[in-house]
């Protein structure tokens, strides 16, 4: 895969979970913090659907703890996760 910059890759998680899960949502109040399994926006199953998107967009593997709140609760922790497999 091209080498992706970590605005890149926290763009298109952040355009994936507007698209899937908050349709119609601001996307200005969807920041790089915005907590999302510890608010409820995802649940397990979405959980699971973003990671199995991470894995398919930046062809990467994922360990089963890294689907855990700690990898998954923010845009900017699963950046941080899909840029530090990326290395």
């Amino acid at each position: 895969m091209a080498t992706v910059t970590e605005a890149e890759v926290s763009r298109a998680i952040k355009e994936y979970i507007l698209e899937e899960f908050l349709p119609g949502e601001n996307p200005e109040e969807l920041t790089e913090d915005t907590p999302l399994v510890t608010s409820g926006v995802l649940d397990s199953v979405a959980t699971l659907k973003v990671s199995m998107f991470l894995q398919k967009k930046f062809g990467i593997k994922l360990a089963a703890h890294e689907t855990d709140v700690e990898f998954m609760n923010t845009i900017g922790s699963m950046t941080k996760l899909v840029c530090d497999k990326l290395k």
